[in-house]
């Protein structure tokens, strides 16, 4: 099994890299995807949420009030500290539940944005990094309905284009057309990922 993690800031493209990866073969394991599954109205993680919170992040019919937890935790540091406390815990184990159940020649890709900040660098043969000029990031956000000084507050909560550096195998550029990214994410497929299968 090849286990590779990728990793970018908010707005970067990571997304599209997951989904080209898993249209060559890839198991992608999407950890902003099973957060929101561990935070779902009966799920435990939802429960220790509004414990810790209080009845205000939740909406009126039981969910995650996501906007209104959104405010509490980028806003104040700690906050947002005992919230990966709570859920971070709970989406490595179905993580690794999801892992474990994948052939044992598979390519695996954990599409993990805070890798960094959660020093997980380590645990995978080989990280990518999806790198994009934060202002862009900024511009792709808003497109996406959220208010700049939200965009601006969640990019300074995430690791800085440095640190991720720091930790990459491979950089891959995304501040232009869409089919560079492909091109990109093609070459690490045929240098990096094939000839280890």
């Amino acid at each position: 099994m090849l286990r590779i993690g990728l990793t970018g800031g908010i707005g970067s493209g990571k997304s599209t890299v997951a989904r080209l990866l898993a249209e060559r073969g890839a198991l992608v394991v999407d950890a902003d995807r099973i957060a929101r599954e561990v935070l779902e109205p009966g799920a435990p993680g939802l429960a220790a949420v509004a414990a810790e919170f209080g009845p205000g992040v939740l909406a009126g019919d039981g969910a995650l009030d996501r906007a209104a937890l959104a405010r509490i935790v980028f806003a104040d540091e700690g906050a947002r500290r005992r919230l990966d406390a709570l859920v971070h815990p709970l989406v490595r184990r179905r993580s690794a539940e999801i892992v474990a159940a994948a052939p044992p020649d598979a390519v695996v890709v954990n599409d993990v944005p805070l890798l960094v900040e959660t020093g997980q660098a380590s645990s995978y043969d080989l990280v990518l990094v999806v790198e994009t000029d934060p202002e862009i990031r900024v511009a792709r956000l808003i497109g996406r309905g959220l208010p700049e000084d939200d965009a601006r507050a969640r990019i300074a909560a995430q690791a800085s284009d440095e640190q991720r550096r720091a930790v990459a195998d491979v950089v891959l550029h995304n501040d232009g057309e869409p089919e560079r990214l492909a091109e990109q994410v093609a070459q690490v497929w045929a240098e990096r990922i094939a000839p280890s299968r």
